[in-house]
């Protein structure tokens, strides 16, 4: 197996396994997208749009990183070309030796029997307009998009929520998850987490991915408490609060975070520098374009993790779990959303005693209103070089 086929198996990613795949078809007349495609076994397309996004284009109004060199055939206008810059070649290095890179969460591949969980990536045929330079006019050809299936979260045995989701990392999804709406209080109070697929539900469109169900087992004093407030709650890509049956089961007090100095005073360059280092680690969103991803970034704005989700909830929930079952919680740093920020992000990252958060969208008025309750400092529109913080010091706008 190749280097970059096995990268991708290892952690799904597209960023490495294009940088690894520059590396080993090195040619210094440049690597042509239909070779590198056949070695990654991806459409064109998404491997042409992987590379833009990897090359020092600006998209958004945003650098990319400057790993990659990408251009059309000189003698061929119809052909493009892509090489490594020293920068990726210096990234490829550090990959391969820096034990402390980013962590970008291994997308799951099979269940805790072994059996093979839905792809975080589905393919479907598309037709583009204007075509891809080597597709012809008119045709029609596979493209990458992001997969989106039911995940029942069910604790010791009582299903409570069924969530809309990318199936990958799910046993973070739902430590998370349980973490962040309260559900639990601490990680020590989850005992354990199964997950496996089950059948495609009755009624879905011919060629839907089959739903997953995570079981977890949590303490005593948690079932019972969840039992005595429990309701029916039906999760969606989107946003609100699917499933509570009166306006009085609203949770919109937060709990207030712990004062951290260096969260109230950190400077706009810190919080884009964490923003900026987002995309070249959104594998997922790389191919195919409509997922969120949650970042976690230290008081530098160093980068440490990211974990993407169709939803934007679910992709902080992710996040969260992760830094649980790391023993991470605690430490010092702060959120960064692909997405804008809504009431619901604050209030979990208030649950879980995160200081600041930071959104490349706005805040809506009531995520602002939660933020100053509960202390949070909150940044939104973080598209560099520009940012804007609502929330400050000591919850002053």
């Amino acid at each position: 197996m190749t280097q970059s086929a096995a990268l991708t198996d290892t952690n799904g990613g597209l960023t490495p396994a294009l940088l690894f795949a520059l590396a080993e078809l090195h040619d210094p007349g440049g690597v042509s997208l239909p070779r590198l495609a056949k070695h990654l076994g991806l459409p064109g397309s998404t491997v042409l749009r992987g590379l833009h996004l990897l090359s020092g284009a600006a998209l958004g109004g945003q650098p990319g990183p400057g790993w990659v060199r990408v251009a059309q055939d000189e003698k061929d206008g119809t052909r493009w070309l892509a090489w490594l810059t020293d920068a990726g070649r210096r990234q490829c290095a550090n990959a391969l030796n820096t034990p402390n890179a980013p962590q970008v969460a291994a997308t799951d591949s099979l269940h805790d029997d072994g059996s093979p969980l839905p792809a975080p990536l589905a393919t479907r045929r598309v037709q583009r307009h204007p075509p891809m330079p080597e597709t012809a006019a008119g045709a029609w050809e596979d493209d990458a998009v992001a997969a989106e299936v039911p995940v029942a979260l069910v604790f010791n045995g009582l299903s409570h929520a069924v969530m809309m989701a990318t199936p990958a990392d799910l046993h973070a999804f739902a430590l998370g998850f349980a973490l962040s709406e309260g559900l639990i209080d601490q990680p020590a109070d989850c005992h354990g987490i199964e997950v496996r697929t089950l059948n495609t539900p009755a009624g879905s469109p011919a060629g839907t991915a089959a739903a997953c169900e995570v079981q977890m087992d949590i303490a005593a004093r948690c079932f019972a408490r969840l039992k005595d407030k429990r309701r029916s709650l039906a999760g969606r890509t989107g946003c609100g609060v699917c499933g509570i049956d009166s306006l009085q089961a609203l949770d919109l007090v937060p709990e207030r975070v712990t004062p951290r100095a260096w969260a109230s005073a950190l400077p706009a360059e810190a919080v884009l520098r964490a923003v900026a280092a987002m995309p070249a680690l959104q594998s997922l969103n790389a191919a195919a374009g409509a997922v969120h991803a949650a970042g976690w970034a230290t008081p530098e704005g160093d980068l440490t993790d990211l974990l993407e989700d169709v939803g934007r909830h679910n992709a902080l929930d992710k996040l969260i779990g992760q830094l649980a079952a790391q023993g991470r919680l605690g430490e010092d740093g702060f959120v960064a959303m692909s997405s804008r920020a809504s009431y619901e992000l604050v209030r979990k990252c208030a649950r879980l005693d995160i200081p600041l958060l930071a959104a490349v969208s706005a805040p809506t008025s009531l995520a602002i209103d939660l933020a100053q309750q509960a202390g949070i400092t909150l940044w939104g529109l973080c598209r560099p070089p520009r940012a804007v913080r609502y929330v400050g010091m000591d919850g002053e706008r």
